[in-house]
């Protein structure tokens, strides 16, 4: 049903992720998918990583971590934006495209007044992407 999933992942909450994660690794396993983790990084240094190499290293350390937990074979993707505030939905449906995602799992959190006037990112591209998107809460 489904031959590639992409979990977008932001490194800086880790700790909020299990449950995508754990539900795109079942995909995974049920339907011998390709899984790979996205992470959209600044051009400047962030908590996380000082430049885009760096950020890409540790989302690589991230999904070998999770090959392990989730008992599939992982691949990582850092893309790098000057603005990932604003460009993030955008830059989630181009790596989808370019990664030939046809399922993406990202994970949301309970919506609050911000979500009633905008969107989440979860809930942006599930409305506005042609690729199929699966939203844990």
């Amino acid at each position: 049903m489904y031959k590639s999933i992409m979990v977008p992942v932001d490194l800086e909450h880790q700790d909020k992720l299990g449950k995508a994660l754990t539900t795109a690794g079942l995909f995974a396993k049920e339907f011998k998918a390709d899984l790979t983790l996205v992470g959209v990084t600044p051009t400047v240094p962030t908590a996380v990583a000082h430049t885009p190499e760096e950020f890409a290293q540790k989302l690589k350390d991230f999904g070998e971590r999770q090959a392990g937990v989730l008992g599939v074979p992982v691949q990582t993707k850092a893309v790098t934006s000057a603005d990932p505030a604003r460009d993030l939905d955008d830059a989630l449906d181009k790596a989808a495209h370019e990664l030939g995602a046809d399922l993406v799992v990202m994970g949301t959190h309970m919506p609050g007044i911000y979500e009633h006037v905008f969107s989440s990112n979860a809930g942006y591209l599930a409305s506005h992407s042609d690729i199929s998107v699966f939203v844990v809460r």
